[in-house]
């Protein structure tokens, strides 16, 4: 058995759902150990396994080897032969999309889903969203807004039941608001202090990414949503990588996340553009022109930092609001971030990892519903 990697930031807490098969409960607690492993089966097993022995997850009707036959026929994982011959287990998509409705359903479980789906903004006017208050009839109104009821109401009130006739200043015409579209970029730091001083960060940012991206899908499929992770550079990836997501040997790039995030948004025709990131570390390095890296873990270095904030300064001329959601509550570091964020004139929250998804989604719900004028 290979050596388990260190996960101090898991707590297992034992839980059983009313009428939950064997395989159903085993299964919810496989999909956070996979979360947790980064995708890698047997070890998520190896630890299925250990906890199995301390709480008595299974009897001997059903056990961990039935369990993984069940995994196999339900197709939520797979054998897969390497180039070299030799095998494995691996999850499928199915598997993934799994994962991502569950970190939904723990991240956003309070959310109500709305029935259309689409985000309002707050302009009253031609939209097709309604609000339920009216206002009188104008030329150049559409019919098809028009109020009967409300209308023929006004009618009786103003001429009678026996002398009933409809005039133009008795119609109403119901408000409405505009449907808007967001593009989101979520930007993830995957530098090396994403794991350090005992704690594992990384599974909850990307636990947070796979349930945003499982909302917008799901609830406004007309939104767009990129996810970017940076180290020492920064890059896109896939909904369906978020699972196996590590940290690396990486310094801290945040320049070149801020420019792929802003190259990205450049692309979107959609009016309402934002930037999320989540970091819990100083800016620490730069990519120069030659190709070569300048870095310094030691501090806020001022040629880094004056990088950022220009990066900052040209989102707000782009009228692209950053949010940073700062997992660190260094004083040095919140400084910094403060000045940041009023270069872009965002937002910053200064947070644990407790509480972050329902952050993210709030910031979400709030900057979605902003018209923004060009």
């Amino acid at each position: 058995m290979k050596e388990k990697k260190q996960r101090k930031g898991f707590v297992f807490k034992p839980y059983e759902a009313e009428n939950q098969s064997p395989f159903e409960k085993l299964f919810e607690i496989f999909k956070e150990l996979i979360t947790y492993t980064s995708g890698d089966f047997d070890e998520a097993i190896d630890w299925l396994r250990s906890l199995d022995k301390e709480y008595k997850l299974t009897t001997p009707d059903y056990t961990i080897d039935d369990f993984i036959e069940d995994l196999k026929k339900k197709g939520f994982i797979k054998e897969e032969i390497q180039p070299d011959g030799s095998g494995g287990i691996k999850i499928t998509s199915k598997t993934e999309r799994a994962i991502r409705q569950q970190a939904l359903n723990h991240i956003f479980g309070k959310i109500k889903k709305s029935g259309s789906g689409n985000h309002k903004s707050k302009i009253p006017g031609i939209g097709d969203e309604h609000t339920g208050d009216f206002r009188a009839y104008h030329f150049g109104d559409n019919l098809d807004k028009v109020s009967i009821t409300e209308s023929i109401k006004n009618a009786q009130i103003n001429h009678g039941i026996r002398d009933f006739k409809l005039s133009e200043n008795d119609l109403v015409v119901e408000e409405t608001l505009h449907k808007s579209q967001m593009s989101t970029v979520l930007m993830i730091d995957i530098s090396h202090s994403m794991i350090l001083y005992g704690e594992d960060r990384i599974t909850p940012a990307k636990k947070v990414a796979m349930a945003l991206s499982e909302l917008i899908t799901t609830r406004y499929p007309k939104d767009t949503l990129d996810i970017l992770v940076f180290g020492n550079d920064a890059w896109t990836i896939k909904i369906k990588d978020l699972p196996y997501l590590q940290v690396g040997p990486y310094h801290t790039n945040t320049v070149a996340g801020l420019q792929l995030a802003m190259d990205l948004l450049r692309r979107k025709k959609n009016t309402n553009k934002q930037i999320f990131m989540i970091t819990d570390g100083k800016p620490s390095c730069l990519r120069l022109p030659d190709g070569q890296y300048y870095k310094n873990s030691n501090g806020l270095d001022k040629y880094i930092v004056k990088k950022c904030y220009a990066m900052a300064q040209q989102a707000r001329k782009l009228h692209i609001p950053i949010t940073t959601f700062m997992i660190a509550q260094d004083p040095y570091l919140m400084q910094f971030v403060r000045a940041f964020t009023q270069a872009n004139q965002g937002k910053a929250f200064y947070t644990g990892l407790k509480g972050l998804g329902e952050m993210i989604f709030e910031d979400y719900e709030t900057n979605r519903k902003k018209r923004i004028k060009g």
